[in-house]
């Protein structure tokens, strides 16, 4: 039995971040080459933050000083670890997915789809997605109100730490309290959403129901401080492998101008781990783009990502943009020989449209032999 490899582990991110359209940071940087190396923020305490809040802190710091300036008009979906080709693995291995610049809800979807499957790459056994949402700062402010009265009217029945812990943070004392038996009696922040809160989440939960993605509700899970808003999510396999997952809609300030929606995703994996994982081939130059047209175009792509991933289609795509300029820059990147174009009446018909790009040539494929098709094609 051998322990995990870096380099494996590099190429399944990179495999499946490609198949859900995530970029690696240290291959965009690489290209923008206009590293600065400015300081942390004056007025961001990283020992306030939890330990995931610190991880996202520095990748946002890895993201600026690279030059990078996500939007709204141009988003980025990008990987990021600090396990290194070649080099010994870290104590634990930290893998982030992040959706920078996406209000909309389709960023959380894709997200929480890419670590399920990144997951599924290297680790063995089921995985169970928890979900919950902890709403806008509105919300917060609601749900700390309660909080602060249920501790206030409990706090004679309720764990001495927990009580004390709630003196300093209320989220904390929340979080500790949510870990034991006790927690089902304390309020939830879904009872709390605000209306655009509510109709964030209730998308998102939509989205995984649509694509066949299993998950559970789970009212107790909590995000810490100020850090987080909105859905937060997390995966388990075993001991030696989660992900937790949530917006940072506020951390995101600190890096960028303006308000820039963003959700991050974090995996830690024990590197004392001895599964194996088999050697990954390289992957060549994508030979498809995959571009969709609508919501309906999104959901049936992120059905088939598994399916495409599984048969090793060498292809490419950007599932969370909606602006087609913005997936077209994708297809000018990369200038792969194919194109798959599928819009609403293609996603309602069940197929696809591959257009070779030498000569324009355009031929209808249901979705049910597509796979077969790419692989004589490709």
């Amino acid at each position: 039995m051998s322990t995990l490899k870096p380099d494996d582990i590099l190429k399944r991110t990179s495999a499946v971040g490609a198949y859900y359209g995530f970029s690696s940071l240290s291959s965009l940087a690489a290209v923008k080459k206009s590293a600065q190396r400015a300081p942390f923020p004056e007025n961001l305490v990283l020992d306030a933050l939890d330990t995931n809040a610190r991880d996202v802190a520095g990748f946002l710091k890895h993201v600026r000083d690279a030059g990078l300036t996500p939007s709204a008009a141009q988003p980025l979906f990008l990987w990021h670890t600090n396990a290194a080709a070649g080099r010994p693995a870290p104590k634990q291995i930290v893998i982030q997915f992040h959706a920078i610049g996406v209000e909309h809800a389709i960023a959380d979807a894709v997200l929480i789809r890419a670590v399920r499957a990144l997951m599924q790459e290297l680790g063995k056994g089921s995985h169970t997605i928890r979900i919950n949402s902890m709403g806008d700062k509105e919300t917060r402010g609601r749900f700390a109100r309660e909080l602060n009265t249920f501790f206030r009217k409990h706090g004679n029945t309720l764990p001495e730490n927990c009580v004390d812990c709630a003196k300093r943070d209320i989220f904390e004392a929340a979080e500790l309290l949510a870990s034991m038996e006790d927690g089902g009696s304390m309020p939830s922040p879904t009872d709390n959403l605000s209306e655009v809160s509510r109709k964030h989440f209730e998308t998102v939960l939509e989205y995984l129901e649509s694509t066949d993605t299993p998950y559970e509700l789970a009212p107790q899970l909590l995000s810490r401080g100020v850090s987080w808003t909105e859905t937060c999510f997390e995966i388990k396999s075993d001991e030696k492998m989660a992900a937790w997952g949530s917006r940072y809609n506020e951390l995101g300030k600190h890096f960028f101008k303006g308000n820039i929606p963003s959700m991050a995703a974090v995996i830690r994996i024990s590197a004392d781990s001895r599964d194996v994982i088999p050697a990954v081939k390289e992957r060549g130059a994508p030979r498809f783009v995959f571009v969709h047209i609508g919501d309906e175009a999104k959901r049936e792509s992120m059905r088939m990502a598994d399916d495409l991933r599984r048969a090793r289609i060498p292809m490419a795509q950007s599932i969370g943009v909606q602006s087609l300029t913005e997936q077209m820059r994708l297809v000018d990147t990369i200038n792969p020989p194919y194109v798959l174009i599928m819009g609403r009446k293609e996603a309602l018909e069940r197929s696809v449209i591959l257009r070779e790009r030498a000569n324009h040539t355009e031929t209808f494929i249901p979705l049910d032999s597509l796979i077969e098709r790419l692989k004589a094609v490709g």
